[in-house]
């Protein structure tokens, strides 16, 4: 393990969910309330969902929540084990192995936290015909994970070696204490930390929370639909460059650098703000005929970016990074890859 961590790059926190991903009709999405692209936390009303697509349809069981997804990526593009470790909270039990198994073998470093009284946590993800995905979230496990964790002994072996750290928003409804402490690291130690939106909802209902963290965000990312929420709630109108700026110019507890907000927006190009400058990067049109899903797009961006970020390099390489990790994902079912990366 200490070779391991002395090999970390990046880390990643956020909610360890075992995707189960299946084609569905629209019909199923309507039957449950859900929207196309949605991303939900489970309620009563969707709980049985997750058995109803096991039995009714061809599932995949795939590695996954936002910030798994996105080291996974970040690793197979860097192609070197250990280059990237991961902490959230699974319980005991088959699916928290199967996680494991698959991440591991992928090359990433996995520092779970075991809650033993809860299981591993799950994710319904209902493909449609069109490509479209909508996501329905049992955090389960994932929502007990304790700061402490991040005390012992083998998680602060992770954390000293990295230099880049990647939160998600979701993250916000788990442990805001476990963000303070890596964002207050990053401050002493002038690494980056990198945070998502993540989901209209967390901007909407945890923005409290959103806010107490976002001083620490060195790299703030986030879809067009998320900076949207964001600017509603500040008053900032809907012009979505408007908005990438204003979360720019916010305070940051660091003042080593100024805070650059990188904003995708599908097929149409990526906003990136970065020192105070708006730049577009446009985006490679993909055939319609090869789009397979687009579960996990927006995370593997994020995976690309930061591999690219992780090797030093500039902006405009991070994002064409992540445009062509994105681009990979979009044809394949689910959030998996080829098994060799011939990134350029």
């Amino acid at each position: 393990m200490a070779a391991e961590a002395s090999n970390c790059a990046i880390v990643g926190m956020c909610n360890p969910l075992l995707d189960i991903s299946a084609v569905v009709p629209a019909e199923l999405l309507a039957k449950y309330n859900v929207k196309a692209g949605d991303a939900i936390l489970c309620g009563d009303e969707h709980k049985p969902v997750y058995a109803e697509i096991v039995k009714d349809f061809k599932v995949q069981y795939i590695a996954g929540g936002a910030g798994q997804n996105s080291v996974r990526v970040a690793q197979w593009m860097l192609n070197t084990p250990g280059k990237t470790a991961y902490f959230g909270a699974v319980g005991n039990d088959a699916y928290a192995k199967t996680m494991q198994d698959q991440a591991a073998a992928d090359g990433v470093n996995v520092q779970y936290m075991v809650v033993g009284e809860e299981p591993t946590g799950t994710c319904a993800v209902l493909v449609t015909a069109d490509g479209e995905r909508s996501l329905i979230a049992n955090l389960a496990a994932a929502n007990h994970f304790k700061v402490s964790h991040l005390e012992a002994a083998a998680s602060q072996a992770v954390i000293s070696a990295a230099s880049i750290f990647y939160v998600t928003g979701f993250f916000l409804t788990v442990s805001c204490e476990a963000i303070d402490l890596l964002g207050k690291h990053c401050v002493a130690n002038k690494k980056t930390l990198c945070m998502n939106l993540s989901a209209p909802f967390l901007v909407q209902f945890f923005n409290d929370q959103l806010m107490a963290a976002l001083p620490y965000a060195d790299i703030m990312f986030g879809n067009e639909t998320e900076a949207a929420a964001f600017g509603e709630k500040m008053g900032w109108g809907t012009d979505v460059a408007t908005i990438a700026a204003g979360i720019a110019a916010l305070p940051k507890a660091s003042g080593l650098k100024a805070r650059t907000v990188v904003i995708t927006q599908g097929s149409s190009a990526t906003l990136v703000v970065q020192d105070g400058v708006v730049t577009s990067y446009p985006v490679e049109a993909l055939p319609p005929a090869q789009l397979v899903d687009t579960n996990g797009a927006g995370d593997a961006f994020v995976g690309g970016f930061l591999a690219q970020l992780s090797l030093g390099q500039g902006v405009a390489k991070c994002v064409d990074a992540g445009h062509w990790a994105a681009r990979v994902i979009i044809q394949q079912s689910g959030c998996a890859y080829p098994k060799v990366c011939d990134y350029k």
